[in-house]
């Protein structure tokens, strides 16, 4: 076959086209992946506190609003029983238990509601970093009614038949009760107060580290 016919360069054409191509793949160099790694980490570092803190408030909210519901239901289990129910609250450990005591023995008995409050949230008795509760009381208005912490020892609160919180004369309180939470361990997330009025209704306020406090619900 003379060289350089159309055939053959047919066949050479096919040829380059059946060789194996080889391409070139950029990737990251030790330095950018270094400096990638920096970057994130630089990041998460500012980042951290802040979720931290988040955290934090998240898990006092819901401590809270789990104390504010075994009162709320301790309240309507006397209206629908229409019998005084107790509500207590006793240390177990390092932390609290709250129940309905249906039967009023004191003790926790299976198939009445109970919650615990543990971990990194407590309940804590009145002073140290708790702000004053100057607006809670300005909240009661000209009722005059004082406000009584109950939280940092065994308490018990009875709800009549009526749902109100009455004495162990059966006459109803002539006084608010408080509840404080915050954590054992520092004062990042604040505080928060589950707030009893006489008439059962109840309350919950929340309050920064050395702020005011502001009602939530």
């Amino acid at each position: 076959m003379p060289p350089g016919t159309n055939e053959e360069i047919v066949l050479g054409q096919r040829a380059k086209l059946l060789r194996p191509r080889f391409t070139s793949h950029n990737g990251f160099s030790l330095v950018e992946m270094v400096v990638s790694i920096a970057v994130l980490l630089i990041l998460a570092a500012v980042a951290m506190p802040s979720l931290t803190r988040a955290f934090a408030s998240y898990q006092l909210n819901d401590a809270a609003a789990r104390l504010a519901g075994i009162i709320k239901f301790t309240r309507y289990e006397a209206i629908r029983l229409n019998k005084p129910v107790d509500c207590q609250i006793q240390q177990s450990g390092a932390g609290w238990l709250v129940y309905g005591d249906t039967n009023r023995n004191h003790l926790p008995d299976p198939g009445e509601t109970q919650d615990a409050i543990t971990g990194q949230n407590t309940l804590l008795p009145i002073g140290g970093a708790i702000p004053s509760p100057g607006p809670i009381v300005a909240a009661l208005g000209s009722s005059g009614l004082p406000l009584t912490t109950i939280s940092g020892a065994n308490a018990v609160v009875t709800f009549d038949a009526r749902g109100a919180v009455i004495n162990a004369g059966g006459a109803t309180v002539n006084f608010v009760s408080v509840l404080y939470l915050g954590s054992g361990s520092g004062a990042d997330a604040g505080f928060r107060a589950v707030v009893l009025l006489p008439s059962g209704v109840v309350q919950i306020w929340t309050a920064p580290a050395g702020g005011v406090w502001q009602q939530v619900s």
